[in-house]
């Protein structure tokens, strides 16, 4: 199989490169990074949520070009049937691709009011209520899929497209210190300890400070 090419932004602000990138890497996929520089326009769109289209991140393989993380995943799964990044079962696969489409086409307030930044820590921080409620829908996800498939993960024992969607949300609920339960603390920790976010932290944390807008405590 032809190696691929992931386009990908800023591993510390990148909410959907690191999607896109989770889902590759869950799956083993092989492929190499092209990382588009801090200036490019379409870094600053994914990075201030100004684009409605996310070209970012892009995978190309065999001649195909996929630029939206869900049909990232979708293909991945095409091509990778194996790999088990949509569960076997139809009735979970249609629940997973229905919290996967919830993710990608809302929380608009919470994703506004605390942007993805894995290097920065405010504690205490002031979350408004438009924000919280957003929130609430992603820990009653959450609650509500661990208890039907039994965890560790979204949709079971190994993680799939569904972790990879909601793994920047881990993130941003680390960085803005929300208050969480004791199940979804248990499930944060899970997706952290997973090899492919213990490598995508460790590059965050090294990239320089380039998107000022984005050091604002909102």
């Amino acid at each position: 199989m032809a190696k691929a090419v992931l386009t990908i932004s800023s591993k510390n602000y990148g909410a959907w490169a690191l999607r896109g990138w989770l889902m590759a890497k869950l799956a083993g996929l092989e492929f190499t990074e092209k990382v588009i520089p801090p200036d490019d326009p379409a870094m600053k769109a994914e990075m201030l949520l100004l684009s409605s289209s996310m070209l970012v991140p892009s995978l190309q393989h065999n001649g195909v070009k996929v630029w939206d993380t869900l049909a990232i995943g979708e293909y991945i799964h095409e091509i990778k049937p194996k790999a088990g990044l949509l569960p076997a079962d139809a009735k979970a696969r249609a629940h997973c691709r229905a919290i996967c489409g919830e993710m990608h086409s809302g929380f608009s307030a919470m994703r506004g009011a605390l942007p993805m930044n894995i290097k920065a820590r405010f504690p205490n921080f002031k979350v408004w209520s438009r924000a919280q409620q957003d929130i609430d829908r992603v820990l009653a996800i959450w609650k509500e899929c661990l208890a039907s498939y039994g965890g560790p993960f979204l949709f079971g024992k190994q993680p799939c497209i569904a972790d990879a969607m909601y793994a920047p949300v881990v993130t941003r609920f680390s960085t803005y210190d929300i208050p969480l339960d004791k199940a979804s603390i248990a499930y944060c920790k899970r997706v952290m300890e997973l090899p492919a976010m213990k490598e995508w932290v460790a590059a965050a944390k090294k990239e320089p400070d380039e998107i000022d807008e984005l050091d604002a405590e909102f």
